[in-house]
């Protein structure tokens, strides 16, 4: 197990920089001021280019408000946080679409929209974006990669829970974004389910996109280890490269 050295990484990067981290976060805290909660306190890591990331604690540790820094849905009270080149402090809200486009977000219950198909979903995705060409085609490309291409014209509702979250990983793919959050993934599918999400996130990975994985399943964690990030009460306590539940 590696020790947490706060300080000891490179400072935060600026717009347009060359550094290879795709998420830094540099002295971060995170205080709401209605309760006077610290969600985070000295929140200090760096995510590379190509890395898969487990991001673990109990509930209230303050896995979800890290996940919300990322997509700049809230600021930091202190430090900086820069996700995909962009200081997510200094971002003007006109240039708030240009920084999500490089996020792809997959949530434990989908969100997928109803009324549209699986390759719909996917679609409509790629509209949002301003995407432009034959976007059908792409769509069904990245169907393929998650292996629901003969799903394609079903809507959720026709879809099993595990089939729903493989459209959802597809449509935060489907846009090419470089970065790809998971917010408790599985916390919905049963265990033979689940690891092969883990697995599609896995492959995913291994195609060059950056994923962080917000889990609460021990046994996906020590199945597939990886790096892992530990909070404990808003502070990162553990940062393991070699990984493993441990909280």
């Amino acid at each position: 197990m590696s020790a947490v050295s706060v300080g000891a990484r490179r400072g935060p990067v600026g717009l347009g920089s060359d550094s290879t981290a795709v998420v830094e976060f540099r002295h971060v805290t995170k205080t709401y001021s209605r309760t006077h909660t610290h969600a985070l306190r000295n929140v200090d890591f760096r995510i590379e280019k190509g890395e898969f990331v487990y991001l673990t604690g109990h509930s209230g540790a303050g896995k979800s408000t890290l996940l919300n820094l990322m997509l700049r849905r809230i600021l930091p009270t202190e430090g900086s946080v820069v996700v995909n080149g962009f200081d997510v402090s200094r971002i003007r809200v006109g240039r708030l679409p240009q920084f999500r486009r490089g996020i792809g977000m997959v949530f434990q219950d989908h969100r997928l929209l109803d009324n549209l198909s699986a390759i719909e979903n996917l679609t409509f995705a790629l509209r949002a974006v301003g995407a432009r060409g034959n976007l059908e085609q792409r769509a069904m490309q990245v169907l393929r990669q998650v292996g629901l291409a003969h799903k394609r014209k079903a809507y959720p509702i026709e879809l099993s829970l595990g089939e729903q979250q493989r459209v959802a990983i597809g449509r935060a793919m489907v846009t090419d974004a470089p970065l790809l959050l998971t917010d408790e993934p599985t916390g919905n599918l049963d265990p033979d389910t689940a690891m092969e999400i883990l697995e599609l996130l896995n492959d995913i990975n291994l195609r060059g996109t950056t994923v962080v994985v917000a889990t609460h399943a021990r046994d996906l964690v020590d199945r597939y280890k990886r790096r892992t990030l530990v909070l404990r009460n808003g502070e990162l306590v553990r940062d393991d490269a070699h990984g493993g539940y441990s909280l």
